[in-house]
């Protein structure tokens, strides 16, 4: 597990991206206003360019990819965030790494 993360309106994540991929990060949304936050992901299942989290639901995706997120909303988003081993790696390569 990882933290909460609370965005604040009208705020814009610049683009990013994880030095490996050696997990992958689950986003639980919160508390998510109805419009105005997406997230862009450089490799999401379906392809699609931008998702919108949903309250109660998990996005998960390979944060190594180039991403960014945008909260144009005018109220807060709070989303719970996991990181988890990527699933591809073996025991072996999951004991030779530090801790994610």
């Amino acid at each position: 597990m990882r933290l909460n993360e609370l965005q604040n309106s009208q705020q814009h994540g610049c683009e990013a991206e994880w030095p490996t991929n050696c997990r992958l990060r689950m986003h639980l949304g919160l508390v998510i206003p109805k419009e105005g936050c997406r997230i862009r992901c450089g490799m999401v299942p379906g392809g699609k360019p931008t998702l919108a989290w949903e309250e109660g639901k998990v996005l998960i995706f390979d944060d190594s990819f180039e991403h960014e997120v945008w909260q144009d909303a005018d109220s807060y988003r709070l989303i719970f965030i996991v990181d988890v081993w990527h699933p591809e790696l073996t025991a072996q390569q999951r004991r030779t790494l530090p801790a994610i």
